[in-house]
């Protein structure tokens, strides 16, 4: 891949100051995780039961790796995500980020990643910009760097410019999302966890979007965990696709690799032969929530 010349030379990564700096950038072991769900019976009381979300997912990233995550909804891509990023307690197994305990040391690693999901949250009255700076005094950025950083990202992203004054809930759900993906990469992160990152965008945006992720990893080695319905974007953006089938890790694995696995022309039909479902776009996320 080579390097882009238009890359910002102020976007600089946080590097982890531990010894365990020279782990690999995620590491997931035998990882497990329930939710409780209610079954409504008519005339009696609902009966609770757990059902599991991940079951020993196991699975390792290097630094400066994209890997590509399909599942059907409701496979658990997004909780894998939620877990990595701190926003979920484990229910068994471990997982570390550049040698930090995810459940264990949330604080540092909430300084080395950062997440974009189809369910990003804003202050909805506040406007693009507004919600950038707070993200960036957030990390520590100055309020000189976000005077020019913000414009940059924005513009990268492909936000329109006379729509950056606009309060979040003014905006197209594509918008929201383009703001979701500047606030991610506003920071620089070493990690990013993209779950669906491009849902919601039209074609040219979301060509923008790709080619920004590519330039990202071309100049500062940036470290990638992907989920997507789109196989497109998988097999462009990831060195490694998963399959991931009801909580279950399946494979993962060079792309070209996944097919010849499979004797399979596309990475649709790979996906059929792994799990015996059809790779379907699908609206709703899945199903599990704490």
């Amino acid at each position: 891949m080579s390097r882009i010349a238009s890359a910002s030379p102020s976007i600089r990564p946080h590097e982890p100051a531990r010894p365990e700096a020279l782990a690999p950038a995620v590491e997931v072991m035998d990882l497990r995780k329930e939710f409780i769900r209610r079954e409504r019976r008519p005339g009696r009381r609902s009966l609770k039961r757990p059902v599991a979300v991940l079951k020993d997912v196991s699975f390792r990233i290097e630094r400066g790796e994209c890997v590509a995550i399909l599942g059907q909804n409701g496979s658990g891509k997004s909780t894998l995500v939620r877990l990595l990023s701190t926003l979920l307690l484990n229910d068994g197994g471990s997982a570390r980020v550049f040698g930090y305990d995810v459940f264990t040391e949330p604080r540092p690693i909430r300084r080395l990643v950062n997440r974009v999901s189809v369910e990003a949250s804003f202050f909805k009255k506040m406007s693009s910009v507004e919600n950038l700076s707070y993200a960036a005094r957030f990390y520590g950025m100055t309020a000189r760097e976000t005077r020019t950083r913000i414009p940059q990202i924005l513009e990268r992203v492909g936000f329109p410019l006379d729509r950056r004054s606009d309060s979040m809930e003014n905006l197209s759900r594509g918008m929201q999302q383009k703001v979701a993906l500047a606030r991610a990469l506003l920071t620089s992160p070493v990690l990013l966890l993209l779950d669906e990152p491009t849902t919601g965008l039209d074609p040219r945006s979301k060509l923008e979007v790709q080619g920004f992720i590519r330039e990202l990893r071309a100049s500062h080695d940036v470290t990638i965990l992907l989920c997507t319905h789109d196989l497109d974007e998988a097999e462009l953006l990831a060195d490694r696709v998963g399959i991931l089938d009801r909580g279950e890790l399946l494979v993962l694995e060079p792309a070209d690799e996944l097919r010849r696995r499979y004797r399979a022309a596309t990475l649709e039909e790979a996906f059929f032969a792994a799990t015996g479902r059809s790779f379907e776009l699908e609206s709703a996320e899945e199903g599990g929530r704490p």
